[in-house]
């Protein structure tokens, strides 16, 4: 397996424009308005491209030295994403045979019967598992996942996003702080605050969609943004 490169990976979210702005604010999942987006709907409906994705997390993993037995994606967020990645994983193993990974999915409304392993998953995490997010804002679901596999004594080794857009929740604490009081790393494979820069020259979005972003980040960042 290749090793992760940043500046590859960046520029694969650039090809993509998986970043990009509105042209007026609009309400995010967080519930805060937002001048600019974080997307990555168009790779995951992609087969070539979201196998192109899977690599780098893969990689990025490795690199990181975190310990893994199973990639589990928040509902809908990223759960065609972390059953790649756990699809490439196991094979790769050398241990890989009958029994020894598990391929799961999280149920976005649990079942109302049956044992919790079934109520909320399609094929329950087994051992160290990684929680997958696509981006984090307040880090609403991505919390909301790790605090439903701890409550089932999953444990649960790493949570790590696609793209952090680096912004605070209401408290002025970020989603990592809340997730090491759980006793769980939080990682990202990109950083708002490195990409915004770019695609904003890149698009010139104009003078009122950049004072919209520098008046967010004054408010919710983790530190403020230069446009």
């Amino acid at each position: 397996m290749s090793q992760f490169n940043q500046q590859k990976f960046n520029q694969f979210i650039l090809e993509q424009e998986i970043l990009g702005f509105f042209p007026k604010p609009i309400k995010l999942v967080s519930g805060r308005t937002s001048s600019w987006y974080v997307n990555w709907r168009n790779v995951s409906n992609d087969v070539y491209l979201i196998d192109q994705l899977s690599d780098f997390v893969l990689s990025y993993v490795q690199q990181q030295s975190i310990e893994i037995d199973c990639f589990y994606g928040t509902p809908d967020g990223a759960t065609k994403l972390a059953v790649l990645c756990q699809y490439k994983f196991a094979k790769s193993q050398p241990d890989f045979k009958s029994n020894q990974y598990t391929l799961t999915m999280g149920r976005k409304t649990p079942k109302d019967h049956g044992e919790p392993k079934d109520r909320f998953f399609v094929g329950a995490p087994q051992g160290r598992v990684v929680v997958l997010e696509d981006v984090t804002t307040t880090g609403g679901s991505l919390l909301k996942a790790v605090q439903s596999l701890l409550d089932l004594n999953i444990q649960v080794s790493a949570a790590i996003a696609l793209t952090n857009r680096n912004e605070n929740m209401d408290n002025g604490q970020h989603v990592s702080d809340v997730l090491a009081d759980l006793g769980v790393k939080y990682y990202s494979l990109s950083q708002g605050l490195d990409l915004l820069p770019v695609v904003f020259k890149r698009k010139s979005p104009g003078k009122k969609i950049k004072q919209s972003i520098i008046d967010e980040f004054n408010k919710y960042g983790q530190q403020p943004i230069k446009l």
